[in-house]
């Protein structure tokens, strides 16, 4: 009776290990709630390949151990882009210390007007730590279908003022380089805030 009795509880707490190892299991992980959409799994970015403002081209494999900020933009932009960076940099500030693990990157729509030394100057005028990345009309179609993200032409007055439509969500990529979340460009900035620190 005393080895049965023995040999059912040995076989009671196995069980209740068993269970209990998803549980425990489970503890050590980060859970996140994404307040944008989840994007988690679709390798979107993967063939970003664009030169920043000293001519490098960069991937996001340079980017790795931060969180990117991708936004798709140019810097004649009337209305969205400027906004749109202004509130990046409002993001920057309610990071705090954590701003210095998050890099934002502009990426260019319009790389016949914006050069890297624009660009560059553009970015860097809303925040010095902010990238702009440029290149060739074949990267930057690439890199924005790699994102599939959209753009085009939009013809003006006279060839030399034309506008850009594109659009105008930001891409969270975390640290090891993968995309994760898609933010409305409609999002304020705690929210974009608060997503980024789920990946933080």
């Amino acid at each position: 009776m005393l080895s049965f009795s023995t040999k059912r509880r040995a076989l009671i707490g196995l069980a209740a290990a068993t269970a209990l190892a998803p549980v425990l299991s489970a503890c050590g992980k980060k859970e996140v709630a994404f307040l944008g959409s989840d994007i988690t799994g679709t390798k979107l970015g993967r063939d970003l390949a664009m030169q920043d403002g000293s001519g490098a081209v960069r991937t996001l494999d340079d980017y790795k151990g931060k969180v990117c900020v991708v936004f798709f933009g140019y810097t004649q932009c009337p209305d969205v882009c400027p906004t749109s960076m202004a509130e990046l940099a409002q993001v920057m500030e309610l990071l705090g210390k954590d701003a210095g693990d998050v890099q934002v990157l502009m990426v260019s729509v319009d790389p016949d007007r914006d050069t890297p030394e624009i660009l560059s100057a553009y970015t860097q005028a809303f925040h010095p730590s902010f990238v702009g990345l440029t290149g060739t009309p074949e990267q930057v179609a690439t890199t924005a279908k790699s994102f599939k993200a959209y753009y085009a032409k939009a013809a003006g007055p006279t060839p030399d003022q034309y506008t850009m439509d594109h659009a105008s969500s930001f891409y969270l990529i975390d640290k090891q380089g993968e995309a994760r979340v898609l933010v409305s460009g409609k999002a304020s900035a705690q929210d974009i805030a608060s997503d980024i620190r789920q990946l933080l």
